[in-house]
């Protein structure tokens, strides 16, 4: 026991921790479903939609005149920049849709670090949901008055910096060879 003690509450619950998902990691058969699955939904229901919409405002602003052709390809060139522009737009906005579902799966290791992901983002003022040894206990007071517990934490953690004057290094006797006068016999026009 090392001669400590483990004091927990009895219904408090512990944090499981956050799974390690690199380029080495590898899916579950789930995930791979739900892979194929946004992969297809996001280009049938978004992509496709997008780079055909997008194509089609090219044109019209092609034949209106407002978007000149080119030369020698006329408005193909536009046209495949609309439909690439409206493809990777529509994969973009599904995103948020797609780690829905893998927030929503039950046992993906995947599915897991999203949602600690969002846990973490959704804490007030980026702070993460651990507390810092460094946090003072007065979080919930409205003034800004500390415990001499986090008085003596900060002047023991702190490098203590003696203050230097502001003319320290150019004082008043310095010469610095600047003068006021103006240069007399000579002709400068």
């Amino acid at each position: 026991m090392n001669g400590r003690a483990d004091f927990r509450e009895p219904n408090a619950e512990v944090p499981r921790p956050i799974p390690h998902i690199g380029a080495d990691y590898i899916p579950t058969e789930e995930e791979r479903r739900v892979f194929a699955e946004c992969n297809d939904e996001s280009f049938w229901f978004r992509s496709v939609p997008l780079a055909a919409t997008s194509m089609l405002i090219t044109q019209g602003l092609i034949s209106k005149g407002i978007l000149s052709s080119h030369p020698k390809y006329g408005s193909i060139p536009k046209l495949i920049f609309a439909c690439i522009m409206g493809y990777f737009a529509g994969k973009l906005s599904y995103v948020k849709t797609c780690q829905e579902k893998f927030k929503n799966l039950e046992n993906s290791p995947l599915g897991e670090a999203l949602r600690s992901g969002q846990a973490r983002r959704s804490s007030p003022s980026g702070h993460y949901s651990q507390k810092s040894k460094y946090d003072s206990n007065v979080s919930g007071h409205s003034s800004f008055v500390t415990s001499p517990a986090a008085d003596n934490l900060e002047k023991e953690m702190l490098p203590h910096y003696e203050p230097i004057p502001f003319s320290a290094s150019m004082n008043e006797s310095t010469p610095t060879g600047i003068t006021d006068h103006i240069a007399q016999g000579r002709n400068f026009s």
